[in-house]
């Protein structure tokens, strides 16, 4: 005897029968027999019972959630699309996903996993719609999952068991590899959320949001924290925090790899207490890269200097660091030297186009002196750049001062870098465009998650959300990096691979194993490419 599922798509009910399988000696053949026992409850997956003409009969739940020993029986007939989320299934195995998800989330790592499907494939579509796509694939949940439910499963995401994640997720990263950390703003529509305010968009929007950091692999391409803070934080006021969770992950050897906007001594200094590595950008202006760019005068273009690889002229210094580290328990502050590395990088074109936006800069802070609406914060540039007069009867004349616009040409055309580890400046510059794995995965979670603005209003189902969709994140991270390295991009774009595999189809019947659809040449070859078990095409007869 077996249990069978069968939706009436008229009522869009589900009834549930007992099906007893027998010979018929007239026949000769297998036959069943099926007696209606329920229908099935699509919130709490319970049998309810029925009169046997659909109705509800009396209060008694049957529960067959209680799995059978040995394989699980295919309950009904069904054709189904399932080469996208199949090559999905193949990434979860091998990257570890599907493993840590079912240690940390038991009861729902299934219902997880078919939502982050549903947001990669149908990118453009609202998760209200995930009943339909449902209905059409094959995914690890297996059924509908309703708008409430999806929302009591954002819901139930607790912090503990996303941090689990997150060490188990970090364990599988190489030991010895930079990781590539940044920030993003999300905008938000909602007037409730406490951490959505006003701050630099950098997507240009004039709403409220809250920004999110990131975690990124630089050797595995693949994320595996982050982090949901206030919109009004800056990136430089983020690294104090990032610095308390990683310790208390317990994640050790770590390497970070930043831009610019995270510097600051502050930071500098709390990265050397915690004995972490780093390479981050830095500004020119700072005075030990104004001296090294001066020692280095009209050098900078010698072809001794050159790269071929970069096409940079490249040049390195080991510097002192003046370390501080403030000691509340003694009321002091604990100082001394730290050794690092000044990467410096000139480029012809930088320098050029340093030149035109720092005259516009000039036209712009000469403009606003004369008119008389001077901008507050611009005060600083203006005492440093120009000789200001004004008298009643002339007005305001403007002299410049060229000692300090010098310096500042002087500069045109480099860029810098620090490190406490990276020697080698090649390999610095090699190691800090990791970061852009980090722009581009916020570019995924914008676009291709529909997470550019968000809609969600309680703290907990956003929380819960962002989860699911970081979940999502991992798997089109992975895919992205494998279609770098293979040059599938060349052939596909990102939608277009994953529309060829999700027309691949697999029939199912009770009693049966699964059928595959046809399968092309291409389609193989696909999957080989992104490194997964392929489905193997159909032998042409």
């Amino acid at each position: 005897m077996s249990i069978v599922h069968q939706l009436d798509k008229r009522s869009g009910i589900t009834y549930v029968y007992e099906s007893t399988s027998y010979w018929d000696k007239e026949k000769k053949q297998a036959r069943s027999h099926r007696k209606l026992i329920g229908r099935l409850d699509p919130e709490t997956g319970k049998v309810l019972p029925t009169d046997g003409r659909g109705h509800k009969r009396g209060h008694k739940v049957i529960d067959t959630s209680v799995p059978r020993k040995g394989p699980i029986p295919v309950s009904h007939t069904e054709r189904l699309f399932f080469g996208a989320t199949y090559l999905f299934d193949q990434i979860g195995e091998m990257t570890g996903i599907t493993a840590d998800l079912k240690t940390c989330f038991p009861k729902n790592y299934k219902q997880i996993q078919s939502i982050a499907y549903y947001l990669i494939l149908e990118d453009s579509n609202p998760l209200s719609r995930f009943g339909k796509w449902a209905k059409l694939h094959r995914h690890p949940y297996g059924e509908n999952i309703p708008s409430q439910r999806s929302t009591e499963l954002f819901q139930s995401i607790s912090e503990e068991d996303k941090m689990h994640f997150f060490r188990l997720q970090a364990r599988r990263r190489a030991e010895k590899e930079y990781w590539a950390y940044d920030t993003t703003s999300i905008s938000s529509y909602s007037e409730t959320l406490k951490q959505v305010k006003y701050g630099k968009n950098k997507d240009g929007d004039k709403l409220p949001q809250f920004n999110l950091t990131l975690l990124f692999g630089e050797q595995s391409g693949l994320p595996f924290y982050y982090r949901k803070i206030a919109g009004n934080i800056p990136d430089v006021k983020t690294i104090h925090e990032l610095v308390r969770e990683l310790d208390a992950l317990g994640y050790e050897k770590v390497k970070l790899v930043m831009d610019r906007g995270f510097y600051s001594a502050d930071n500098i200094n709390a990265l050397y207490k915690e004995h972490y590595k780093f390479l981050v950008g830095t500004s020119t202006a700072l005075s030990y890269a104004k001296k090294f760019i001066h020692e280095i005068g009209y050098e900078k273009d010698s072809y001794v200097n050159y790269n071929s690889e970069l096409e940079l002229y490249v040049f390195t210094k080991t510097i002192a660091w003046d370390y501080e580290q403030k000691r509340p328990y003694k009321g002091d502050i604990l100082k001394g030297e730290r050794r690092m590395y000044l990467h410096l990088y000139y480029n012809s074109e930088k320098q050029s186009n340093d030149g035109l936006l720092f005259n516009k800069h000039m036209d712009a802070l000469k403009e606003e002196i004369l008119s008389g609406h001077r901008v507050p914060e611009h005060e600083k540039e203006y005492k440093k750049y120009f000789i200001i007069k004004e008298t009643p009867k002339r007005g305001i004349t403007l002299n410049y001062n060229q000692q300090a616009i010098d310096q500042v040409r002087e500069r045109y055309g480099f860029f810098a870098l620090l490190s406490n580890e990276v020697r080698d400046p090649v390999t610095a510059l090699h190691l800090y465009r990791t970061r852009d794995v980090v722009e581009k995965a916020f570019g995924d979670l914008k676009d291709r998650l529909n997470l550019r603005r968000s809609l969600t209003s309680s703290e907990s189902s956003l929380e819960g959300k962002l989860f699911v969709e970081f979940v999502a994140l991992i798997y089109l991270s992975y895919i992205k990096k494998k279609m770098e390295e293979t040059g599938l991009f060349s052939k596909y774009t990102m939608h277009g691979l994953l529309d060829e595999l999700d027309v691949i189809e697999c029939f199912t019947e009770p009693g049966k194993a699964p059928i595959q659809g046809e399968v092309l040449k291409k389609q193989e070859q696909i999957y080989r490419d992104l490194g997964v078990t392929p489905l193997l095409a159909t032998p042409k007869n």
